[in-house]
């Protein structure tokens, strides 16, 4: 039985069904978890879905979290537009073989290392990102439903522990010299939480925004199965992870994931300051985070480089990801001895 027939056999438990001609597109974009298009019906109304669900394979602890998701999307829509609705959550393996959402479908363009030819020089996606992660975090966590999501108390030593131990995880033959001293640095240094803790992204870079491709606009904010509570700072230090700018070692710019090379855009440290203006709120110093989020996108760089070398992942993007993570440590090493972004 094909996932589609298997998907309209459990839709009418939950007051859905397949539309006429229904079928799954895939929607690209993503480089792991697997989106398709999927029309729906509930009673008279048709409704445009994604059907999500983890890539295929041994999961990371902790990674492609649908049931995170679902529970987060459930109590954002009602209070952050940019949240797609929750259609349905599955949390049972035995239907698809892994727990699955149907999530409203938001129109827009999802824009990692290059620019639609509209966009001009795509400065206003500078602003967008940067005010939707302002609006983000300025939600009452308790108001919306989501103040017992997380453990924000000791975030900084948690998050270095659970990425210390999946770096152990993805290279088993013993960690690089390279991530060891990064991760001997940072041990060192754990500086406490700044502020009050804000719901937080955990990947929020362009791709995870939905745009109009002429003006940038946001429509709607995606991928949300790492969402949790914490400093503001660290939602920025991830965004900032991705941000490749001119003067950086060539080896990391095959990162690809953010347009941040493009002629007229800004730094690292100006992206710091607007957010800082936007939000009206002092992130503190950004070294430490932003060495950890580097450590953190290396090692799911080597997670996907693992996948690929296990045949669980199609293509050849996945092939330079080993090299890659060992530059992006090689950078957040660097950088954070020298005490900058």
């Amino acid at each position: 039985m094909t996932d589609l027939e298997t998907l309209a056999q459990w839709l009418p438990a939950h007051g859905l069904a397949l539309g006429p001609g229904a079928r799954l597109e895939r929607l690209g974009g993503g480089i792991a978890n697997r989106n398709e298009g999927v029309e729906l019906t509930s009673g008279p109304k048709r409704l445009r879905a994604v059907l999500r669900r983890p890539p295929p394979g041994q999961l990371a602890a902790g990674a492609s979290d649908m049931a995170r998701e679902a529970r987060v999307l459930a109590a954002l829509a009602p209070h952050f537009p940019l949240a797609p609705r929750l259609i349905a959550f599955c949390g049972d393996e035995a239907v698809l073989g892994t727990k699955f959402q149907l999530i409203e479908r938001r129109e827009g363009v999802a824009i990692a290392g290059t620019l639609p030819a509209e966009s001009g020089g795509g400065l206003a996606l500078v602003e967008t990102t940067l005010q939707a992660m302002a609006a983000l975090h300025a939600l009452d966590p308790v108001a919306v439903g989501l103040g017992d999501l997380g453990k924000p108390e000791g975030f900084h030593a948690r998050q270095l522990k659970g990425w210390w131990a999946r770096a152990d995880a993805v290279w088993p033959d013993g960690l690089p010299a390279s991530v060891t001293n990064l991760i001997a640095a940072l041990t060192a240094a754990v500086p406490p939480e700044k502020g009050a803790p804000v719901l937080l992204h955990m990947d929020l870079k362009p791709d995870n925004l939905l745009v109009d491709p002429a003006t940038c606009q946001a429509r709607a904010m995606i991928d949300w199965d790492m969402a949790t509570r914490g400093p503001r700072g660290f939602d920025l230090a991830v965004l900032l992870s991705y941000w490749i700018q001119p003067g950086d070692p060539g080896d990391v710019k095959p990162l690809l994931a953010v347009p941040s090379l493009t002629p007229g855009w800004p730094g690292r440290a100006a992206v710091a300051a607007r957010y800082a203006q936007i939000s009206g709120q002092d992130v503190g110093d950004l070294v430490w985070p932003l060495a950890l989020a580097r450590l953190r996108l290396a090692t799911a760089w080597m997670q996907l480089y693992r996948k690929w070398q296990r045949g669980e992942m199609d293509g050849t993007r996945y092939q330079g990801f080993e090299a890659l993570a060992l530059a992006i440590v090689a950078q957040a090493l660097a950088a954070h001895t020298k005490g900058e972004l």
